[in-house]
Order: structure tokens, then C-alpha cells, then sequence
């Protein structure tokens, strides 16, 4: 219903400032901060923008719109986001730019194999950039003519976004069974850490991975983590 409404409206032309003016971008990302980022990158850009924290709540969405352009993080609560990329490389009709994204930029490999038309590494926090890297992977009858991605604004997120991820883990790390959702909190953490410029934790956070992988013990690792967040949470005033 909605798709069909918004095919009877007349497209916004996009400018200069606002290049991606008409566009509707899926972002798909667990992490509150990274997705505030690329909410800001989105708006200044023109693109309207829905988000989705799960392959499951991605598939959902697309069962009811069709975006123009999906950006996919690889690292996601339920799978890896080159099962979605992979899936929307191959439907027809196709979106019309698929990206992959993560904080490890060893994942460009997998995000390009999975059949993505770009990639972005976390953190991207410059305007111009990001518009960039759309408006490149656009097909030529739908890319505007003219426009160039000159902004040099860099968006800052929303603190509170951040606190909301801390918040996430510090939960995940407290509840039964916690222990099996080490590998996913190491490579969330990792991320958001990049991404916030906080190098304490995303040492910390690789460490925590490293010794997963490795079949090293974890116990200080995982009690290193946990203190981190802890520290990383404002306590709450009490009313």
C-alpha cells in the first residue's frame, strides 16, 4: 500500500546539497549509535530512512517496501549480513544500490563476494563520503547528472545511542546463557567502539575474540569487557 502511494507521487529532484533527495535507504544495523550515525548521514543527504536491527525484522520490511538502496552491517544478532546481500543480489527486481558495511575492513572480501556493489567501513562519520559512495554505486539512469559530494560536514551521533548499546550488552552479559553470545558481544562491542572512537574497549573487545578463536581461556577477558561497560554507564539519577 505504502510503495504503491509513493509510486503516484512525484519524485523530489535532488541538489546539490541534498543529492539524495527521493531515495529511500534500509539500514541494517543492530547498533543504536552506528544506526543514529547513519540516520544523520541520511537525512542531510535528502534520503528518507527506515532500520531495521535483525535479518529477520530486514526480511519483514522488504516484504512491505522496496527501498532504492539497502546498506547491510555483517555482523548481525541473527546470521551475517552476507546472507541478506547475497539474497538481494539475486532478486528481480533488484534495489538499486546494495552496500555491506562493517568495522573490519577484511570484510569488504566477503561483502563484494556476497555480491554487494559497495562497501562502507565503520566509522564513516563524513557527509561528502558517504554521498559518495551511494551516488558512485547508482545506475547510470537513476544516478542525478551534475551533482558532486563536496560536503565536508561530519555528523556526531547522539551520546545517548551510545549508552542505549552499553545498556544492550551489559544485559546480554548478565542473562542465562550469556556465555553463547560471547563471539556476537565481542564483534558488536568492536564495532561501536570504532565507531565511537573508544580504543580502550575495542582492544578489549578484540581480545575477548582473540582468545574465543584461539580456545584460550576468557574468563579475564569477558570480566575486562563487562567492567568496561559497567564504567561506560551513566548511573541513572534516581528520582
Amino acid at each position: 500500500m505504502t510503495d504503491n502511494l509513493d509510486s503516484l507521487m512525484v519524485a523530489p529532484m535532488p541538489t546539490a546539497d541534498r543529492p539524495l533527495l527521493g531515495l529511500t535507504v534500509l539500514v541494517v544495523e543492530d547498533s543504536r549509535f552506528a544506526s543514529e550515525a547513519m540516520r544523520l548521514l541520511c537525512l542531510r543527504s535528502g534520503a528518507r530512512i527506515r532500520r531495521a536491527d535483525s535479518l529477520t525484522a530486514a526480511r519483514k520490511h522488504l516484504r512491505v517496501y522496496r527501498p532504492n538502496v539497502v546498506i547491510v552491517d555483517l555482523g548481525l544478532p541473527d546470521g551475517s549480513g552476507a546472507e541478506l546481500i547475497d539474497e538481494l543480489s539475486h532478486a528481480r527486481p533488484r534495489v538499486d544500490v546494495l552496500l555491506g558495511m562493517s568495522g573490519d575492513s577484511g570484510a569488504e572480501t566477503l561483502a563484494h563476494t556476497a555480491g554487494a556493489d559497495g562497501f562502507i567501513e565503520k566509522p564513516i562519520s563524513s557527509l561528502g563520503a558517504f554521498q559518495e559512495r551511494v551516488l558512485s554505486c547508482l545506475p547510470e539512469g537513476v544516478r542525478p547528472e551534475g551533482l558532486h559530494a563536496v560536503n565536508s560536514d561530519v555528523i556526531s551521533p547522539d551520546p545517548i545511542a551510545l549508552q542505549d548499546d552499553f545498556v544492550h550488552i551489559a544485559d546480554l552479559l548478565t542473562t542465562e546463557g550469556g556465555e553463547n553470545l560471547l563471539d556476537y558481544i565481542a564483534q558488536f562491542l568492536g564495532g561501536v567502539a570504532r565507531t565511537a572512537g573508544d580504543a580502550e574497549m575495542e582492544v578489549a573487545a578484540k581480545e575477548l575474540a582473540y582468545h574465543r578463536e584461539k580456545g584460550l581461556p576468557y574468563g579475564s577477558e569477558v570480566a575486562r569487557v563487562a567492567g568496561l561497560v559497567q564504567s561506560r554507564i551513566e548511573p541513572r539519577k534516581v528520582v
